[in-house]
Parts: structure tokens; C-alpha cells; sequence
């Protein structure tokens, strides 16, 4: 069997698309699958290697509080002649952004699958237009996975097959047993923020939950992992209101965020809306460490009746999520059980299973 990825974002910066198709990459040449992918281009000097196609272009737009793509293919020919040349068994789709990925599917003649892993809920047009282009997938598309249950909601009028696969987490990176940053190990406790600074991350409500936390115990410190646009702002609030103990450490990937998440104490993801999984909370506690975050719909349905759930607070509410970490920050035992329950938890979601239930749903 032969698999085209087909990503809809540029791989020129990090991100959960991506992650995740390289990592399912990963396992199906585990299981003798030869994989190729094909990205739209961001910049003219990109490689990513031989098993990596980078076609047409991609522009970068803002689009629901978070960075985009607007990806289009201007020479077709050499999309055909890709085609013809690599003969796809299975062309996998992930997200569906036009016009790029409408002109793979409509030269493709291969079986064609889509994960669908947005969620649209920040972005309203989209969301009226969803039921008009899931009617017009129903031509050559034949079958499509949601990441969430909150995915399938738009695949209502889509009549092929459909299923529910959650996004995966590699338990080789993010595990308990890797080493810590020592220079930040002390006698204050680790609270640890990863990813971009932008107004769908939500940094800057943790910030200010943090401001609240400092005058009721000082025994803290804030981790801070990632770079955006919002950076200005959350330093203008960190210097208006004279906070302490905050630690920028700049953009890491991969081995170097699992060493962070592993010399934290708790984990905290402020994400207000927009996120249809939460696989950087999966991350955490394949770390072992306690989570904390807003109850946006993909981490509610994520944790929902689970020991997690408690530890969500209501999107936007600084004070409940400052009393939601200081109940760990105040509790040893708590931060110990809830770490051990998060480690158990996570191991439901190993790539090697999820790469299993994908090639099922190819075979069905």
C-alpha cells in the first residue's frame, strides 16, 4: 500500500497538523507502508527531505485568533504529473483548504480520506459554509475521521463513512523519565505555559490568573514556552502590575519542550476557544504532570467525565482558573494523584493504536 498525505498547511512553522501526519508517517513505515506527503509551499527554499513534495503556494493570513494558511496550486501540470508518477493507493487528506486541496481531489484517482482536525467555532462564515462544501465532498471522498466529536457535528450531510479518531501522542517523547532543566528547579513550584502567544492560546489570562495567585502564595514561578504577537501585551501587563518569577524561554520543539513539561509541576493551557482536541494537555500527562485549563469544548469533551474535568475552569474566568491552580499549588498529594491519573489516562492515545484504528478505517 502506497499513502499520500495531503497537508493543507505549510510545514515552515510547527504545528498539530503537521505533528500529526509525520508522526503517523512514522508508524505506518513501521509497518512496511511506503508514505509521501504533499505540502503547500511557504517559501522558495524549502526541503524537507525526499518524502516530502512541496507544491504550489502558500500565503499566511490571521483567521480565528490564530495564524492561517491560504494555500493555492497555480500549475496544475505538475500536479498531474505528480499524480501519474506516484500512483497513490490512499490519498489522506488533513483539513480541507481551498482551492489547494480541492484541486488534489478532483485529479485524484485514489481512494480519498479526510481528517478533519479545525474547529470552527471562532470563525462563523466558515462554519455557515461547512453543510454546503461536506455535500460537495460527498463526488469523490470516501470517508472522513473527526478528531473530536464536536467535527462530526459538521459532517452531518456527508454520506460516506465517518468515524471519530482522536489525535495521538508519542509516549517515547513525552514520558516521565526524561531529564529536567535543572538551572530551574528550586524551592518555588513550576507552572509551565506552552505555545504561541495569541489570542486563541490565551496566554495573557494566565498571566493575569498568575498575578492573582502571587499574592496568595509566592512559592510559584511561571514557565513560559512559545512566541506570537501577543508578547508585547503580556509584557506591558507583567510590567504594569510588577510580576515576578516569569521566564520567557523563547520558541522549542520536540525533546526540549517533553524536558520542560518534565521539570514543571503543573501544566497550564488557557485556551479560551478554538481547540477541537487537546493534545497538548495529552502531552503533560504522558509527563505525569497535573493539568489545568479552560473548558473550551475540545478539552471539555476531551475530559469530560473524567478526574480531568475538575481541573477546567469556565473559558475566560481568570479568577476560577488562579483557584483551580492554586488547589494544586496547595496540595502535594493532589498534584501527585492527579499526575499519576493524567500518566494512565494518556496511554489510551499512543500512536501506535490511532495508527491502527486510521488503517482500519482505510480497510472498511
Amino acid at each position: 500500500m502506497k499513502i499520500g498525505f495531503v497537508s493543507s498547511h505549510s510545514f515552515f512553522n510547527p504545528g498539530g497538523v503537521k505533528n500529526h501526519i509525520l508522526e503517523l508517517k512514522n508508524e505506518y513505515e513501521k509497518r512496511g507502508i511506503e508514505v509521501k506527503i504533499i505540502v503547500p509551499r511557504r517559501n522558495e527554499n524549502e526541503n524537507y527531505g525526499k518524502d516530502v513534495i512541496v507544491l504550489g503556494k502558500s500565503i499566511p493570513i490571521r483567521i480565528g485568533g490564530t495564524q492561517g494558511d491560504l494555500p493555492y496550486i497555480s500549475n496544475t501540470k505538475e500536479l498531474e504529473d505528480i499524480l501519474e508518477r506516484e500512483k497513490f493507493d490512499v490519498l489522506h487528506f488533513h483539513n480541507f483548504l481551498i482551492p489547494f486541496a480541492y484541486q488534489i481531489l478532483n485529479r485524484s484517482r485514489s481512494k480519498n480520506i479526510l481528517t478533519f482536525h479545525a474547529n470552527v467555532e471562532a470563525m462563523p462564515l466558515i462554519k455557515l459554509l461547512i453543510p454546503f462544501f461536506t455535500k460537495s465532498l460527498n463526488k469523490k471522498m470516501d470517508g472522513v475521521i473527526g478528531v473530536a466529536p464536536m467535527i462530526m457535528e459538521y459532517f452531518k450531510y456527508f454520506k460516506g463513512k465517518k468515524e471519530i479518531i482522536p489525535n495521538g501522542i508519542n509516549l517515547n517523547v513525552f514520558n516521565p523519565n526524561n531529564e529536567k532543566y535543572k538551572e530551574y528547579i528550586d524551592n518555588k513550584l513550576n507552572l509551565l505555559f506552552v505555545g504561541r502567544f495569541e489570542q486563541r492560546k490565551g496566554l495573557l489570562y494566565l498571566i493575569k490568573a498568575y498575578n492573582i495567585i502571587k499574592k496568595k502564595n509566592d512559592n510559584v514561578k511561571l514557565l513560559v514556552v512559545g512566541e506570537g504577537p501577543q508578547k508585547q501585551e503580556c509584557e506591558a501587563f507583567i510590567k504594569q502590575n510588577n510580576l515576578k518569577d516569569i521566564v520567557f524561554l523563547g520558541k522549542v520543539t520536540g525533546e526540549e519542550v517533553a524536558k520542560y513539561f518534565n521539570t514543571a509541576d503543573i501544566y497550564i493551557s488557557p485556551a479560551p476557544f478554538g481547540e477541537s482536541f487537546g493534545i497538548v494537555l495529552l502531552e503533560a500527562m504522558a509527563s505525569g504532570k497535573p493539568v489545568v485549563g479552560f473548558a473550551n469544548l475540545g478539552y471539555y469533551q476531551l475530559l469530560k467525565e473524567s478526574k480531568g474535568e475538575e481541573f477546567l475552569a469556565r473559558p475566560k474566568n481568570v479568577e476560577e482558573l488562579a483557584q483551580k491552580i492554586l488547589k494544586l499549588v496547595e496540595d502535594e498529594k493532589l498534584r501527585t494523584e492527579m499526575g499519576d491519573w493524567g500518566l494512565e489516562y494518556s496511554k489510551n492515545y499512543s500512536w501506535e493504536k490511532i495508527a491502527d484504528r486510521v488503517l482500519n478505517f482505510y480497510k472498511n
